[in-house]
């Protein structure tokens, strides 16, 4: 279970700009999950919740998740085309010279703080 790992480096990362900035409380944080990061929202949102218990500034805080798709870029016929469905075969021409661009990384979006 990744998923913990991650949690505690994302509350690390904003328990630190909170203390940084005075800030009093962090209500809100939105965070961007790739569609092939392997995050298990369900899990993610269990260790979230377990983990802001023990924070300082983010024991109340509402978590939201956006979901990004997972998109692939062929640099044979110059076409991007949903990951999940194909695989790393292009599905326009067949090649399999291709690249995840999107879908793959956690990252925080938006924070909202008193």
């Amino acid at each position: 279970m990744h998923e913990l790992g991650i949690v505690v480096h994302v509350i690390k990362q904003i328990e630190q700009l909170a203390k940084e900035n005075n800030v009093k409380e962090v209500c809100e944080l939105t965070l961007e999950v790739g569609e092939v990061s392997g995050v298990v929202k369900e899990y993610f949102v269990d260790a979230f919740e377990w983990s802001k218990k023990k924070t300082e500034y983010m024991k109340n805080t509402k978590l939201n998740l956006i979901f990004i798709e997972a998109i692939s870029y062929c640099e044979d016929c110059k076409e991007t085309y949903k990951t999940t469905a194909y695989g790393k075969e292009c599905p326009k021409c067949g090649g399999g010279n291709t690249y995840l661009v999107s879908g793959r990384d956690v990252m925080i979006k938006e924070v909202k703080v008193i």
